[in-house]
């Protein structure tokens, strides 16, 4: 149909660092000519579709596009407490795929959609990034009246107030704070099922 979406689902299965991925090929709609011509603003793409995110019960971590020629890559990058599956993100593929269709965003190019979760290279920044790490190696760098150093953990607990780390067998709190951004280490195995405790879990 002129001027419609194409909507041809193409599951690419589980990528690295755990990531599920879905990519949607699509042609935009026509961008009125008030709309702002060929720029695209991404802060104004994650104002339409965040709502859309949060009523599937997830968070948009980012949003980015890229151009490659006269199409764009549009790559969404969303998180939940019980993690992003590909059924889920296949689903919110479809609804941001309509949310999309009835505002005029991606200008009048034709581009692809990719709605993904966090690999394990996403530092943690925030409270939920901390939560959902439970049970995960880290190293993060933590500055206090003694400078700044690494310390590497395992994330015990993680709630409003700061995170609670393994450390060599010893528990230590650290205020949020105090904590730059956190970076998984990748393990072999599985980590220990005792610091399953989450915390805060909204």
């Amino acid at each position: 149909m002129p001027g419609g979406s194409r909507h041809a689902p193409k599951p690419r299965g589980a990528a690295e660092g755990g990531r599920s991925s879905q990519t949607v090929p699509r042609r935009s709609v026509k961008v009125p000519a008030e709309a702002g011509g060929a720029s695209v603003d991404e802060a104004r793409i994650a104002d339409v579709i965040r709502p859309v995110i949060a009523a599937a019960g997830m968070d948009l971590e980012s949003v980015r596009v890229t151009a490659a020629g006269r199409r764009r890559l549009l790559r969404v990058v969303v998180d939940s407490d019980r993690g992003v599956s590909l059924d889920d993100a296949a689903t919110v593929s479809r609804e941001l795929s309509a949310a999309l269709d009835t505002v005029a965003v991606m200008g009048d190019f034709p581009y692809t959609l990719e709605v993904s979760s966090p690999g394990v290279d996403r530092p943690l920044t925030d409270q939920r990034h901390w939560r959902r790490a439970v049970g995960r190696l880290v190293q993060v760098a933590v500055t206090d009246s003694g400078g700044t150093r690494p310390v590497s953990g395992r994330v015990a607990a993680a709630d409003a107030d700061g995170v609670t780390l393994d450390v060599e067998g010893a528990r230590r709190r650290f205020p949020y704070a105090v904590l730059g951004p956190g970076a998984i280490q990748l393990e072999f195995g599985h980590p220990p099922s005792e610091l399953g405790a989450t915390g805060d879990g909204h």
